[in-house]
């Protein structure tokens, strides 16, 4: 019987530093996912001037998220042992290098080295920017605070096509990339000079309790199954997202005749949708407490039947409008795949825990740009865009095999992984409390 108490609960206004970062780590993911939409939006003019097949530009696609992926679970284990800051930053600085460089690729086998080392320095950034929110955000505040700063990949997805499309048209393909470039140093310089401290400095000043190993911890987090279920979850969303960032400009341009810039600016629509809707999960999820199948499972069975429709679309406008239908259903489970693990899991260890995450999304990265590219060369768009319903089939069964709060999930984990989540909800706990008082 529904009652005034199960209602979610309103949630309070961000903390200062949690308001800070947010600012920051927004504009650092924002030129993050517009570095890696460019290459979706300049493909037909790199296909023509290198000659490719719809494979070999599928392959230019894939072989970022090939060293993307291989970089997460060390690029987690990297950021809990020197910080998620220095990573952060050091990730920024790496990726706008190669991103200038990409601009600078003299053939097909130059452009795939540049973005193999272009994945590597972005493969970084990920966990090492969820450590950093989490050192400075209190459990209660974290997806809702998550869901602003990743709403950016969607805003991106808005802006990049509007941006770049005259760019390139005006100055060509490799213009753009030097503009993003510049972009990046600015946000560079902005994240080293005013991110706060962290919250937990303060915190294990007073506390007397030992740390944990971290190397065993390591071990207990990437032997945790139960972690890699959300890490399948994250895969199936993923699927959809990048199948059709990486392949609905190239439809419209190369079936539909399309100038880019038109193109661009049409699929400017769902992503503002999925912006929209990330920044709602992470409201949604955190009201109840980190429950996603509520969420997950009604909006991936709307993406599943909106999918195929999409596919075989009569006109341009009905394919805008199912897309957009598909991609606000996928965005609004992003949060909540995160929501269990981040509210439950420590700061010490987000770095690997959020890694082993992301790592099944970028697997789905490596997998949607080729098979989507061979099943467009063998078949047709239309069969190409319809394998994208795998995606929201294996992230609503996946949410029907996992916890649906912090409780549940932790009882699945060894002892040592249990003992270093108590102690930060004891911390967070108490400081809660303090603000009370």
């Amino acid at each position: 019987m529904f009652t005034p108490r199960s209602r979610t609960r309103r949630p309070a206004p961000l903390s200062g530093p949690a308001r800070t970062t947010v600012v920051l780590l927004f504009a650092a993911w924002f030129i993050d996912y517009a570095d890696r939409l460019v290459i979706n939006l300049v493909l037909p003019s790199i296909g023509d001037e290198f000659d490719l097949s719809h494979s070999r530009q599928g392959l230019v696609v894939s072989v970022f998220f090939v060293a993307y992926a291989v970089c997460q679970i060390p690029g987690g284990i990297l950021a809990d042992r020197f910080g998620g800051r220095r990573m952060a930053l050091w990730a920024l600085a790496a990726w706008t290098v190669f991103t200038a460089l990409t601009g600078l690729a003299w053939s097909f086998a130059a452009l795939l080295v540049m973005r193999v080392l272009f994945g590597l320095a972005q493969g970084v950034f990920p966990p090492a920017a969820t450590k950093t929110l989490v050192e400075r955000s209190r459990p209660q505040e974290r997806m809702r605070a998550n869901g602003l700063i990743l709403s950016s990949n969607s805003l991106a997805a808005v802006f990049t096509p509007l941006a770049v499309a005259p760019l390139v048209a005006a100055f060509g393909w490799r213009s753009a990339y030097i503009s993003v470039a510049a972009l990046g140093v600015f946000v560079y310089t902005a994240m080293r000079l005013r991110l706060p401290a962290p919250l937990t400095e303060q915190r294990e000043t007073h506390s007397a309790t030992p740390a944990p190993t971290r190397t065993a911890d390591t071990r207990a987090l990437l032997r945790w199954g139960m972690l890699w279920r959300f890490a399948v979850m994250m895969f199936g969303y993923s699927l959809i997202i990048w199948g059709l960032s990486s392949w609905a400009p190239t439809y419209l341009h190369d079936e539909r005749g399309l100038e880019l810039s038109s193109a661009g600016a049409l699929m400017a629509i769902p992503a503002l949708a999925a912006a929209l809707a990330t920044v709602l999960g992470g409201t949604l999820v955190d009201g109840m407490g980190g429950r996603h199948r509520t969420i997950v499972v009604p909006a991936m069975s709307v993406a599943a039947l909106a999918l195929p429709a999409m596919a075989h679309a009569s006109g341009v406008a009905l394919f805008i409008v199912l897309s957009t239908v598909a991609v606000f259903a996928a965005a609004l489970c992003y949060m909540p795949i995160m929501a269990v693990p981040i509210r439950g899991l420590s700061a010490q260890h987000m770095g690997v825990a959020s890694a082993v995450l992301v790592f099944g999304g970028q697997l789905a990265g490596v997998i949607a740009p080729t098979v989507m590219g061979l099943l467009a060369d063998a078949f047709s768009f239309q069969v190409a865009f319809a394998f994208l319903a795998l995606g929201a089939v294996l992230t609503g069964a996946a949410a029907c095999l996992t916890p649906q709060d912090t409780a549940a999930f932790l009882a699945t984990a060894d002892e040592r992984v249990r003992a270093a989540a108590h102690a930060t909800a004891s911390t967070a706990t108490h400081s809660t409390e303090k603000e009370l008082t």
